[in-house]
C-alpha cells in the first residue's frame, strides 16, 4: 500500500507515478523558465527507487505541487519542487518537504542536498526553516528568459 501524506486545504500527498508525467512537466515548465519534457519526467517516474516523487493533489487527483528526488547510496538531492500559482503561498511546498523528508526516513540516506536560485526567496526561506544550510554556490547555474545567468545556493542538512 502506497503511504499518503495529509496536506492543507484539503490536499493530500501520494507517490508520483510515471502517469502523472505530462502533467507534472506543464506544472514544471510554468514555473521554471527551462521546463523538463514530458520524456524526461517518465524516465524519473519509472524508477521510484531511484528517482521518487510525491504529488500534493485532491481527491480527484487534480495536483496542485510536486517534488521529487534523488537517491544515491546515503544521499539524497532534491531534484525539482513546483507548486501551482493558485495553491502558492498555502503550505503546499511545506507539506511536500515533510513528505519526502518522512519517506526519507525508510532509507539509509543522512543527508539531502538541493540546489535553488538565490533570487527565488520564498523558497529559499522554505528550505532554511525545513534545517537547510549553504554549503555553496554556483554562479551562472540557472539560464534565465532574459539571457542572464543566476547564482545557484547549494544547500544541505543531515537527516540522521
Amino acid at each position: 500500500m502506497d503511504r499518503l501524506w495529509i496536506a492543507p486545504n484539503g490536499l493530500h500527498i501520494e507517490p508520483g507515478t510515471a502517469a502523472d508525467a505530462e502533467t507534472l512537466a506543464k506544472l514544471h515548465a510554468a514555473a521554471f523558465y527551462r521546463g523538463w519534457p514530458r520524456e524526461e519526467f517518465a524516465a524519473y517516474l519509472a524508477d521510484p527507487r531511484t528517482t521518487p516523487a510525491y504529488v500534493a493533489c485532491d481527491a480527484g487527483h487534480r495536483i496542485a505541487g510536486f517534488a521529487m528526488l534523488r537517491l544515491a547510496a546515503d544521499e539524497a538531492e532534491l531534484l525539482t519542487i513546483a507548486v501551482t500559482p493558485r495553491w502558492r503561498g498555502k503550505g503546499i511546498g511545506h507539506a511536500l518537504m515533510h513528505a519526502a523528508l518522512d519517506d526519507l526516513s525508510y532509507t539509509p540516506v543522512t543527508r539531502m542536498f538541493l540546489e535553488v536560485d538565490e533570487d527565488n526567496a520564498a523558497a529559499v526561506r522554505l528550505y532554511k526553516r525545513e534545517g537547510f544550510s549553504r554549503v555553496g554556490e554556483r554562479r551562472g547555474y540557472y539560464a534565465r528568459a532574459d539571457g542572464t545567468a543566476a547564482t545557484a545556493l547549494v544547500m544541505s542538512r543531515d537527516l540522521g
